[in-house]
Formats: structure tokens, sequence, C-alpha cells
């Protein structure tokens, strides 16, 4: 009797135990879902100002209401006083890096005649994710590096699709005595990693209205692919708009009757809706972070100037205007929604903070100058990790930025200003001042604002500043590398 006992006993064991072996399956499915490193699509457009969106006061003002970018700002968090550097390629340069541009000789828009963008001892971003297993895409503008071993496939990333430089450049074609036997035309070029890349057809006035739609197509194309071999993915969106010549795409041309601008900027918002769209229909929106933001202030040249909203200045100026910009990222269910900060956060953050998130290494052996926002983004802390930051135009440090306090050590109102060093620096109240008009006499901020100088001047005495031009191979000087 008591053996036949233990035998039933043994018999549901067993079952529990086949019963249980069965789930294990589905329960380590689940256990790495809820572990899977998040995508991230980082959309960075190109000279939108501060005030041009509908959610920081632009969008139908402006002729064109911006109803996907709005709703995006809504689901996560929306920051009104995210920082980036005063020009395309610094900005650029400072969110791959993690470093302030000054340091890797990426501080201005480059020109012919020298070696342009990142040197390959950089480690970018987009190398740290594939690191960890991300799947990395660039489709849109680069401006790091025009030339291979400087292209976006030698920098990390598996595949890119875009131009090297910048679309000012597609206006050649349409300049009077303008030939491409004297200067031939930007490229619109793709690449993979371990290849060579190659030239697609000339950047010129036509294609300029048509390339951020195909950008928009191959980064959706992208993100499918990698959404069905499982694999984590960062695809860093650069679109080309509203950067001069501010034109849309023939489809919209007409569609708001409020001209060219407004026409771009609901072409704008209808390219991040269909990712945003992408996205939704792949099933990955829980597990995915999106990023929005631009890379500076607004454009500058007629017709096609844009807005900074309630600050003055606008791109390669230290004006608020020049640096401040629309910022928002959302991840359900991690990320608050709804959430609006005035922290100061600045572009150079984003290293850190993705790399903290995705448990990439963020090099320990150079000057860094990222912060880690994951715990203020993720509402663990109300408080940024930053407080201020230098400002660099070019090779000059114009102000420097701390709390609601700037400091300018040069004056220049507008980009063809040349910066007209001041006698006596001049502090300006943001609160009471946005258009920075007004100097006050609180010079007791002066203090905490040039540690932030004197701690970078420290930092590269042992980090020195890589010269614009510098070729590769590059080995910082006393390295054994």
């Amino acid at each position: 009797m008591e053996k036949n006992k233990l035998s039933a006993f043994t018999v549901g064991l067993l079952r529990v135990a086949i019963v249980f072996a069965g789930l294990l399956p589905v329960t380590f499915a689940i256990a790495q879902q809820s572990e899977a490193k998040p995508n991230i699509l980082f959309i960075l457009v190109d000279n939108l100002g501060y005030g041009e969106l509908g959610v920081y006061g632009g969008g139908i003002t402006r002729g064109a209401a911006t109803p996907r970018i709005d709703q995006l700002a809504s689901e996560g968090l929306r920051l009104t006083n995210m920082n980036m550097e005063t020009q395309c390629t610094p900005s650029r340069s400072s969110i791959m890096t993690g470093r302030f541009a000054i340091r890797s000789g990426t501080y201005a828009v480059p020109f012919g005649g020298v070696p342009d963008g990142l040197t390959q001892w950089e480690v970018t971003i987009a190398e740290a994710l594939s690191e960890v297993g991300y799947a990395t895409a660039l489709h849109g503008k680069w401006h790091l590096g025009s030339h291979d071993g400087r292209l976006p496939n030698d920098q990390g990333f598996d595949e890119w699709y875009g131009i090297p430089r910048t679309t000012d450049e597609s206006q050649w074609s349409a300049s009077a005595g303008y030939s491409p036997d004297i200067v031939p035309l930007e490229k619109i070029m793709e690449g993979k990693k371990g290849k060579k890349s190659r030239a697609l057809q000339d950047y010129d006035v036509v294609e300029r209205r048509l390339i951020d739609a195909e950008i928009t197509k191959r980064s959706i194309n992208f993100m499918q692919r990698r959404a069905k071999s499982g694999k984590p993915f960062f695809m860093y969106v650069t679109l080309t708009q509203p950067h001069l010549a501010t034109e849309p795409n023939p489809t919209f041309k007409g569609k708001t009757g409020n001209g060219d601008w407004a026409d771009m900027l609901a072409e704008m918002d209808y390219n991040v809706g269909e990712m945003l769209d992408a996205v939704d229909k792949l099933g990955i929106r829980d597990n995915t972070i999106v990023i929005f933001a631009s890379d500076n202030g607004p454009e500058f040249f007629k017709p096609w100037d844009g807005w900074a909203g309630p600050w003055r200045g606008q791109y390669f100026t230290a004006l608020e205007g020049g640096i401040r910009v629309p910022f928002m990222i959302r991840w359900p269910n991690k990320i608050p929604a709804g959430g609006i900060s005035n922290e100061i956060v600045h572009g150079v953050d984003m290293f850190a903070t993705i790399a903290t998130i995705t448990g990439a290494k963020t090099p320990n052996d150079r000057a860094i100058d990222s912060l880690d926002q994951s715990g203020f983004f993720l509402g663990k802390s109300d408080k940024s990790a930053r407080e201020g930051f230098p400002i660099w135009g070019a090779d000059t440090l114009l102000a420097v930025k701390w709390r609601n306090w700037k400091l300018h050590f040069y004056k220049q109102d507008t980009m063809f200003d040349p910066p007209l060093k001041l006698g006596i620096p001049y502090i300006i109240n943001l609160y009471t001042d946005p258009r920075e008009e007004k100097p006050t006499i609180d010079t007791w901020v002066v203090t905490p604002m040039l540690k932030i100088v004197n701690a970078f001047q420290d930092s590269t005495k042992n980090n020195p500043i890589i010269p614009m031009g510098t070729p590769d191979p590059y080995t910082p000087p006393g390295s054994l590398r």
C-alpha cells in the first residue's frame, strides 16, 4: 500500500515537472523580452528653430500644423532647455562622441582643402552600440567626414545613405557660372560596413526636394529588417530639412497654401509620422526609444529664415536662439508621459545616456563631457545631471551658461557679425531677459561659471585638443597605442 502511495506521489511529481518544463520556454521568452535592449530611433533635423513646432508655439503660427510631432511630445518627456552647439558639424560631433567638438577638431563647418570630419581615433555611439549587439544605420546628413575612412560606415554604422556634407551645396547646380569641372557636385551616397561607399547621383536642386522622402523610406525599411531579425537597432535619421534651400517635396508643394516653408514643415511632420507608424506596425513601440531634436538654432538666410520663439539669435551665435532647440524623448512605460522640464541638458549628454540604458561602454581613455541623463529622463529624479556648459563658436569660447544665467565674453548678434571681444563680460539673467539685451550686475554668478571654464581648460592638459584637419592615423600625445 505504501509502495502504491509512493508511486502515485512520484507520478504526480513527474506530471508537475513535465508541465513546468513545458512552461520553461514561455517563461524564458518572457524574461528575455523584458530584459531585451531597447531599439533606438533618433531623429535629428537640420536648423529647426525652437519656435517652429506647434508644441513650442509654432505649427499653425508658422503656416502648418505639426500634429504628429506634437503628439510624440505628449507621449514622453519634452525639454524646454535642451542645448546644442552653435553649428551643424559641432553638434553632430558632440552627439556622436560625447565630447565637446572643440576637443575633436570638428568645432566648425569644414570647407575644402583639409581632411574633414572625425579622426578614426574617436569612438562614436554607433561603435559603442555595435559592441553590445546593436544593428546600426545612419540615413541622412553626416557632415563628419566626406572621404573614405571617415564616412559613417567607417565610424560604426552597418549601413548608411545620404549626403556626406551639407544641403546648401545642392544649390550650386543652379548658380550662374558654376561648372562641375571646377568643383564637382556633392554626391548622394550609400555604403556598408567593411566596404567602400559608392556615389549614387548628384545632390542637385531636384534631389534636394526628394531626399527626405527617400531617407524616411530607407529608415523604415531598416527598422522592418531589424525587427524581423530580433536584433536591437540604432536608427539615426538625420533629415536635411529645414536647412536652406528650405523646399518641400513636390507632393507637398502648395499643400498648405502658405508657401514653401510651411509646406516643408508639413512634410517634416508627415515623415516623422510615417516612422512612428512603422514602429507601431512592427509591434515594437514599447521597446523602442524615440528621440526627436534639432541640431542647432534656426536658419537665417532669407527667404528661409526660421524662428527661435522667445529667444534671440540663430545658429553660429551663442545667443539662446542659436543653441536652445526642441527636444522630446519617448519610451512607453519607462519615461513618464506628458513630462515637461526646463532643466539644462546638452546634446553631448546623449552618448552617456544611451550607453547607460543599453549597457554600452563609455570610453575611459579620453576626456568625456557627456553626462548620464538616464535617471532624469526615466523620472527617477526631477533634476538634470547638468547645471551648465561652455559655449564655443568655432574655436572661440563665446560664453558659458549656468542654471538660468549666461556670461558672454563676446558680442555677436547674427551669424554674419564677427564676434567682438567685450572689455567686460556681461551677465544675463535668462528668466528676466530671455532676449539677452540687458546685462545685470549679479556678479556672484561669475564664480560657478568660471569653474566650468577652468574645469574644461584643466582637462586639456592631459587630453590635448585635436586640431582641425588632423589626418589619420591620429594617436594622442603620450599614448602607447
